[in-house]
């Protein structure tokens, strides 16, 4: 959850890692910190609570000298935001400084062994627990930093990304990882670190994907080394990376989800391109290609993923059991990982992941591959720790989500989902030349399609206005467009702190139209489908109790306005394609709401964009 930034190099360290930090910002905004090497061979460690722009002011009139430094922009779990619990943190002798994401959920037995040894702490965190534990390891007995923290993370149960400085080594920086990402940069004469390669793609394209239980050494002149816990030198992978800088700015736009929202025709356009063929007439997915057995041996497909993925994934089932005829289920990868369940090698487990990082997602990856299933990921970030641990996949390729509210990237797994689906499907024999043909063309239409939707801006605009009032929202939807009302529900709840549930339109005279009134808007996805006649009626049932109707509908609509007070008109599509177009105006819906509100829309309170801990 939280961003890591380091430097060695012959550059003063301090403006990179300033840059570094605001880039890493959407990881997480509670405090932020940063510890410089100086020039006169001082340790300086700066951290106040608040946000990057905070500790530039604070450093303002402070000794930012330095070479080598490291930085870091939390997302509180021990301890309450604070400049005490900020990272880096200081060993007890103030010649260590460490920076962390992850959880140590053994740190209370670490904590009360070593106070026993007389070791003295100044924060609530399990962080400043692990850089004492080092400097122990190092006062017991004569280990250099590299051998302390082999020692010490041998003993540490959790996760973690971890980078520490030695004032004594200046020309140094030991960092580490499990289950937290970490990714080195390779410079000229100079190295870079980063919980994602946004803070290094400014210097450098050639960069390290740490693996778990590796150690970086990083140091000054010298070749990168990679060793193991257990002191075992690793082989190196280099890597390029290809997201170029203007990915990771605004553009113009007032903040980045705008700007991610207004992305989506062309992100959708290259998350199919090179999989449906220009004719628009097949798709054809390299996973298939190569793990065609594996894939269509499968008597059930298991989806685990949480939050917007976990909406996607729902939509993923009606496709699978629709066009395949493949049971399906789709589980919170938060629950699925602890209720002990029947996962065999029959199985095909799909793990659905913008960030690829998710902890919960990977451990229910780690369980069903212990278990025999065939893993399929469907990321967005290449090289992450879901995609190098399954058996094969799908990259959604939409390019860097910065909004910690994702959007683009639920589009893109969506149409993943529904591309997989149909090659599965035309393997299987379980649909139509006609339909699939119909099909992928109309999948390749979707693009344009969200351009059309995205002209509704304006309107919406001025709707978020009614609604800013609001302190209560019912989303419905039915079929492939329930999924879409959750979604839509949560997108509100995230940004603008509005509460907001979605249901089944159906479902909603089972105890929700008890909340009814005139105080209550209620969103209704309404497009044409084989369910829009049940829809109407869900609609008169909201009228009936005064409640507000806003309905989505396909464009030339002209009977749901006799019962809406607000309509909002989509370009008409495939039944099974509406909620990638429909999830459009309910994105800037929420976009608009928070703006008018006064929200921090990129950097909502208590979340953040990459959520590697439990």
């Amino acid at each position: 959850m939280c961003g890591i930034v380091g430097y060695i190099g012959p550059r003063q360290a301090y403006e990179i890692l300033m840059n570094g930090l605001r880039r890493l910002e959407y990881r997480g905004y509670d405090s932020a910190g940063v510890a410089l090497i100086g020039d006169n061979g001082s340790l300086n460690v700066y951290k106040t609570k608040g946000r990057v722009d905070h500790l530039t002011d604070y450093c303002s009139q402070k000794d930012v000298s330095g070479c080598v430094g490291i930085a870091h922009t939390r997302w509180a779990t021990h301890g309450e935001p604070s400049a005490r619990n900020a990272h880096p943190h200081f060993s007890q002798s103030h010649n260590l400084a460490i920076v962390h994401n992850g959880i140590i959920e053994n740190y209370a037995d670490i904590k009360t062994r070593l106070q026993s040894k007389g070791v003295k702490f100044e924060s609530d965190t399990d962080t400043e627990v692990l850089v004492q534990l080092v400097e122990y390891m190092m006062t017991r007995k004569p280990l250099s930093l590299l051998e302390a923290v082999q020692t010490a993370l041998r003993q540490v149960i959790g996760a973690y990304a971890i980078a520490i400085i030695d004032k004594r080594n200046p020309r140094q920086i030991i960092a580490a990882r499990r289950q937290s990402p970490l990714v080195v940069g390779i410079g000229h004469d100079e190295f870079f670190l980063g919980s994602d390669a946004s803070p290094i793609i400014e210097y450098t394209d050639r960069v390290v994907y740490l693996e778990d239980g590796n150690i970086a050494v990083i140091r000054a002149g010298e070749q990168l080394k990679v060793t193991s816990i257990h002191g075992k030198e690793q082989a190196l992978e280099e890597r390029k990376i290809d997201v170029n800088l203007g990915q990771i700015e605004k553009g113009g736009y007032r903040h980045f989800m705008l700007k991610e929202i207004f992305e989506q025709p062309e992100s959708l356009t290259n998350c199919m391109r090179g999989r449906i063929n220009a004719e628009g007439s097949s798709v054809t997915l390299s996973a298939l290609i190569d793990h065609r057995r594996q894939l269509l041996k499968a008597r059930r497909i298991v989806i685990v993923a949480c939050g917007t993925s976990w909406h996607a994934g729902l939509i993923g089932k009606q496709l699978f059991e629709s066009l395949c005829r493949i049971p399906c289920e789709v589980e919170y990868a938060s629950e699925f990982r602890y209720r002990n369940p029947v996962v065999t090698k029959d199985d095909v487990v799909i793990a659905i992941s913008q960030s690829g990082e998710t902890a919960d997602t990977l451990a229910a990856v780690n369980l069903a591959k212990d278990q025999g299933a065939f893993i399929y990921g469907i990321c967005n970030a290449i090289g992450s720790s879901i995609a190098r641990a399954t058996h094969t996949g799908t990259y959604i390729h939409v390019g860097p989500e910065i909004g910690v509210a994702s959007t683009k990237a639920f589009t893109g797994q969506a149409a993943v989902l529904a591309m997989l689906a149909l090659c599965l499907a035309k393997e299987h024999h379980t649909i139509s030349d006609e339909l699939y043909g119909k099909m992928v063309k109309e999948l390749t239409l979707i693009p344009q399609k969200i351009q059309q939707a995205l002209k509704t801006n304006g309107q919406i605009e001025e709707l978020a206005k009614v609604f800013t009032y609001a302190k209560n929202c019912l989303y419905l939807g039915r079929g492939y467009n329930y999924p879409l009302a959750l979604e839509g529900a949560l997108k509100l709840k995230e940004i603008s702190y509005v509460h907001a549930e979605g249901y089944p339109a159906a479902e909603m005279k089972h105890g929700p139209i008890a909340l009814i009134d005139t105080e209550m808007p209620v969103f209704v996805i309404a497009t044409h489908d084989h369910l829009y006649k049940k829809v109407i009626a869900n609609i008169q049932e909201v009228r009936a109790r005064s409640g507000r109707v806003t309905a989505l509908v396909t464009e030339g609509d002209k009977l749901i306005s006799q019962y809406a007070d607000h309509v909002i008109e989509l370009p008409e599509t495939m039944e099974c394609f509406q909620p990638l177009i429909a999830s459009v105006p309910l994105q800037l819906l929420a976009y608009h709401i928070a703006v008018c509100k006064g929200k921090d829309v990129d950097r909502p309170r208590n979340l953040a964009k990459s959520v590697t801990v439990e």
